[in-house]
């Protein structure tokens, strides 16, 4: 049943646009009086219980001493609604603007974290440092989801993922197939995460 598809040679640099994991998230941050946003548009789930969530923050971008530091963050999940808002965060500095200002974004406080949350953002995730062994190596956070919140509706948003050179794509249509689906038991499922 398999078709022959012709396929072309990709450069490396572009092969983010087929792989590039999960839609774009807003990081939000806060230390010592300061706040900032920054976008993010790869992070991997590592287990499910506990939720860790790990991510590679620049060390020359302006959130980084702020989240080293205050040893927390809330990962926001923006929709398409808030396009303009995304790019324009990416685009511009924290430590020239502040962000929430200059796009017209509600910082809102978190249940158990400093960091604020994005109030028009779908869902919030706030997170705490859980290991930073591979932080000086690879810029490489892990981190703990201790809580986290989503709008009731709609269930499935249209959510952006980037593809690269200022191009997103958008979630699409839904296909459900839970009923051919096995779950796995609890303790297995963090096992099978990592080992793919």
């Amino acid at each position: 049943m398999s078709e022959h598809v012709d396929k072309a040679s990709v450069p490396l640099e572009r092969v983010r646009r087929y792989l590039e994991p999960g839609p774009i998230v807003l990081v939000s941050s806060a230390w010592e009086g300061q706040r900032n946003i920054m976008t993010m548009g790869w992070y991997t789930v590592m287990a499910f219980s506990p939720s860790l969530v790990g991510c590679i923050i620049s060390a020359g971008n302006h959130s980084f001493e702020m989240i080293r530091r205050g040893g927390e963050c809330v990962i926001n999940l923006p929709t398409t609604a808030l396009t303009d808002q995304v790019v324009g965060i990416g685009n511009n500095s924290g430590a020239e603007v502040d962000k929430f200002e200059r796009f017209g974004l509600s910082a809102q406080p978190a249940e158990r974290v400093g960091a604020p949350l994005i109030g028009e953002c779908h869902a919030h995730f706030e997170c705490r440092l859980f290991d930073d062994s591979l932080v000086e190596r690879y810029n490489f956070f892990i981190w703990e989801v201790v809580s986290a919140r989503a709008a009731v509706s709609p269930e499935y948003p249209e959510t952006l993922h980037y593809t690269g050179d200022g191009v997103f794509m958008v979630a699409g249509e839904i296909i459900e197939r839970r009923d051919q689906i096995q779950p796995l038991p609890l303790g297995v499922v963090a096992q099978h995460q990592l080992s793919g």
